[in-house]
């Protein structure tokens, strides 16, 4: 069984987000079937293909949230900044690129690239988990390995 590592924001989050697919968005889309059969012969009805497709892609989301949901782990914030945990905000610096980057390590639930907010599944992620302030850090990615310095935790 897999475990997935939310904070408590991020775990209702998602329970909130399972409610609308299962109530709001699955009515929605069977609405649409339902207007879209009224229109008679099926084998060239985009709208009835479009709407299906989007039935399948609802439930199999509806499928997979509720399976994170269930095996969900929730972790408790802390105050502890002596080591990365899930849920620090963690500055580092590339001696390779020369420049300081801050990432969030959150379990996979949460991640939003955009934001720097990361897995701790992902190579930063792992590389990061368990290392004090100062430590260098080897982060191993798919095609190469580079080394970050941890500058602050918080």
């Amino acid at each position: 069984m897999a475990e997935f590592f939310m904070t408590q924001k991020g775990y209702d989050e998602a329970v909130k987000q399972l409610e609308y697919l299962q109530r709001v968005k699955r009515a929605e889309i069977v609405a649409r079937i339902q207007e879209a059969r009224s229109h008679g012969d099926l084998s060239e009805n985009a709208e009835y293909d479009a709407a299906r497709n989007e039935q399948a892609a609802n439930e199999g989301e509806i499928s997979e949230l509720d399976y994170k949901i269930k095996n969900a782990v929730i972790i408790e914030e802390s105050d502890d900044n002596s080591v990365v945990h899930i849920a620090s905000k963690v500055t580092v610096y590339d001696d390779d690129l020369e420049e300081q980057t801050v990432y969030t390590i959150m379990g996979t639930t949460e991640v939003d690239a955009m934001h720097n907010v990361i897995s701790n599944e992902s190579p930063v992620g792992k590389a990061l988990l368990g290392h004090k302030k100062g430590e260098t850090v080897t982060v191993k990615a798919p095609d190469c390995e580079y080394k970050l310095k941890i500058v602050k935790i918080s």
